[in-house]
């Protein structure tokens, strides 16, 4: 484990990548705003490129969430490189449209990335990445 807040865990996966781990329940912005930016500090540190955010449990973004990710975390010079993403999609149908929303409201951003419903999909397709 790298990092864990009450927004979630940011793991370290042996194949060299990072696991983003989403707990059920509301967030607060800074919360969420420390969880990512630790994300990113992994990412970094490791000269990573890839990220499996396994958002089965999460809680819908809010607007002011929402808002931050695509202004300031998803930002292609915020990132400086292309990251590829896995994402495994939220059980809760609300959740499922706020990533959505985000996902279409990003599309210039740094982020390549794919939605799942399972794991073993989702692994497949981030290790084929360069």
């Amino acid at each position: 484990m790298y990092f864990e807040n009450p927004v979630g865990r940011v793991l370290e996966h042996p194949a060299g990548f990072a696991v983003v781990l989403y707990h059920p329940g509301k967030r607060k912005l800074h919360h969420l705003q420390a969880f990512l930016t630790h994300t990113s500090q992994l990412m970094r540190v490791r000269n990573w490129n890839k990220m499996l955010g396994d958002q089965r449990l999460m809680a819908p973004f809010t607007d002011e969430e929402s808002q931050w990710i695509v202004d300031y975390w998803l930002a292609p010079e915020r990132q400086g490189r292309t990251i590829y993403g896995a994402v495994l999609l939220p059980n809760d149908v609300f959740a499922r449209l706020s990533v959505n929303n985000i996902m279409h409201e990003a599309k210039a951003a740094a982020l390549t990335y794919r939605m799942f419903d399972n794991e073993a999909d989702a692994l497949a397709w981030l290790v084929k990445q360069p």
